[in-house]
């Protein structure tokens, strides 16, 4: 139930969203060089790795000088990034992932293979679903980026405070998932979006 929910789910969106998704691709790729898509290898269920799609935000080459970003004060990110980051429109490219299966519309954001390392074998249960565009915890952190941007070392902040925060509030959700619980999550995804 839950998967063919996705396909439809998101398959209705990206019908419904495509010229949003054509403009945005070209704004990208008029105000910065580089494509319009930004890769990035995370691990999804069962531990498996895949490439998940984000509108690309950041200057090329950005990702060697860190995985974490910090909110406005990060001068990789692109001006048309900061707009795009802040609405979570770059996120959308991830319906795509969503369609073909490597992700759900709700679940556990997935993680880069960096951190995952770093998981208890408690925490790794949070592996047992697909990952999600939205969930629980990303509810919660909705600011996440401006949380880091204020910390004199974000990747120690996230490391210590912030990942096992949000893992412990997405085990409540695996261990209680149900296709009601994910209709609410999708619900109040959008009222934080667009309140």
């Amino acid at each position: 139930m839950k998967r063919l929910f996705d396909i439809l789910f998101s398959f209705a969106l990206l019908l419904l969203l495509l010229p949003l998704f054509l403009l945005i691709a070209l704004l990208v790729a008029v105000t910065s060089p580089g494509g319009a898509l930004f890769r990035q290898v995370r691990v999804g269920k069962e531990g498996r790795e895949f490439r998940l799609l984000k509108f690309r935000t950041m200057r090329p080459g950005s990702e060697s000088k860190g995985q974490i970003t910090v909110g406005s004060r990060d001068p990789r990110v692109t001006s048309i990034g900061q707009l795009l980051r802040r609405t979570k429109c770059d996120e959308l490219p991830q319906l795509f992932n969503v369609l073909i299966g490597d992700m759900s519309v709700v679940g556990p954001r997935p993680e880069v293979p960096k951190y995952v390392a770093m998981y208890t074998s408690e925490q790794r249960r949070v592996l047992n679903v697909r990952p999600g565009i939205t969930g629980p915890a990303s509810i919660q952190y909705i600011n996440e980026n401006e949380l880091l941007g204020q910390s004199a070392d974000p990747d120690r902040t996230y490391i210590e405070e912030v990942m096992p925060t949000k893992l412990a509030i997405d085990l409540r959700y695996v261990e209680s998932a149900s296709m009601m619980t994910d209709l609410k999550i999708i619900g109040a995804t959008a009222l934080k979006l667009f309140r």
